[in-house]
């Protein structure tokens, strides 16, 4: 089945809502950025300055997208914003992998950070909810750029996760190592995010339940008779 046409009218609609997707998202993550920064320095913490510097790519992947659809024809830079995209991963994944291996030779003392839980927190409650957004949009514009920067706001989801794990685990049993092995996971998901975006392969969870309501549509449909 052919992909539904987009109106013109429609399709600046959708371009608006994307501005509106990465001005938020630019506004989000830098705030969370000098948060998550501060509270790891002040406890002496890896996994949340790395989760304040991956909030800065994050920055830079939503730039690259806002970037794109500034420009008179937006799908003329698709490939190369998807590019940039990859790229962000890539560096991501070096970052956390190093850091991680880094604390787990010497894993240093954590000092609790009541702050960092509260901005990773906050971050499973905002991400899901703007990424699910994000993914649809760009679905529906057929933009591999708005989706791909969709899935970098994933893995935000997934670091977020980790890190929060991470200083439960220090806080309540003084497990210095928690955190670092489940940012390696996080790294390795981010290289193959990369690796499909540099392709040009886009898929998310959400199109699961693209797929569901896709479903729902051609069981309403009534049946053609031949």
């Amino acid at each position: 089945m052919s992909a539904p046409v987009v109106t013109a009218e429609r399709r600046a609609t959708l371009h608006r809502r994307v501005k509106f997707i990465v001005g938020f998202t630019i506004t989000y993550n830098v705030i969370e950025a000098i948060v998550a920064v501060t509270a790891g320095t002040m406890a002496s913490s890896g996994a949340l300055i790395g989760f304040g510097l991956d909030s800065v790519v994050e920055v830079l992947s939503a730039t690259a997208v806002a970037w794109q659809f500034t420009r008179k024809d937006p799908e003329r830079w698709e490939r190369v914003t998807v590019k940039v995209i990859a790229i962000a991963f890539f560096a991501l994944a070096a970052y956390v992998t190093v850091d991680s291996i880094s604390a787990l030779a010497g894993a240093q003392q954590v000092d609790e950070s009541p702050l960092g839980i509260g901005i990773a927190a906050l971050s499973l409650i905002v991400m899901p909810a703007l990424a699910w957004f994000e993914f649809r949009t760009g679905r529906e514009l057929d933009s591999k750029s708005v989706m791909a920067d969709a899935k970098q706001l994933l893995l935000c989801i997934y670091l977020s996760g980790t890190v929060l794990l991470g200083l439960l685990l220090n806080w309540l049993f003084g497990w210095d190592w928690a955190d670092p092995v489940a940012a390696l996971v996080v790294a390795f998901l981010a290289v193959r995010e990369g690796m499909e975006a540099w392709g040009g392969e886009v898929e998310s969870p959400f199109e699961t339940l693209g797929h569901l309501d896709q479903d729902d549509e051609d069981e309403e449909r009534p049946q053609e008779v031949s």
